[in-house]
């Protein structure tokens, strides 16, 4: 035979006021879960069926009202394999940094290279690229105009050319 669920009246206080503050649909469905086990006296799978969950779910909701006074544990988030720690990462790019303030144009093969040089083997491009995202580096545009124009000469083509294209007869 089954436990039987026993929910305390403060875990039933904390889902009402819960419901009562709720902004989402889930914090709304989380404190129904508790309520509905609580009043109604229902077990976890007529509770699913109910709020359309799974039984699964159920229990989750309830943990979760139940801890929600609890300080926030550290999430799951960050960084646990990498090559190059965030201050060796910046100390790699401050010298590719002095270059690309000098004015002249860095691309990737280079850095690529220098960092395979640092860490002694090889990386994927991608890992470049990530690197250099990172740290806030970005694709610049080179300009779209042709160093050999002369915008005179482009000017007055536009006014004396004809207005309107026809085949040869």
């Amino acid at each position: 035979m089954a436990r039987t669920i026993r929910i305390s009246e403060e875990e039933l206080q904390q889902a009402i006021k819960l419901r009562d503050e709720a902004t989402t649909a889930t914090e709304l469905r989380k404190a129904m879960t508790v309520i509905l086990m609580a009043r109604l006296s229902l077990d976890p799978n007529s509770v699913a069926e109910l709020l359309g969950t799974s039984r699964c779910t159920t229990f989750r909701d309830r943990l979760d009202v139940r801890n929600q006074d609890d300080p926030q544990k550290g999430s799951w988030g960050g960084r646990r394999r990498f090559t190059l720690t965030m201050d060796q990462e910046r100390e790699f790019l401050a010298q590719w940094e002095a270059k690309a303030k000098s004015g002249s144009v860095l691309a990737v093969p280079p850095i690529h290279a220098a960092l395979i040089e640092r860490l002694g083997r090889t990386v994927a491009p991608s890992y470049t690229y990530r690197l250099l995202a990172r740290h806030g580096w970005r694709k610049v545009q080179p300009d779209t105009k042709h160093p050999k124009s002369d915008q005179a000469a482009q000017e007055e083509f536009k006014k004396n050319s004809q207005r309107m294209w026809l085949p040869p007869a």
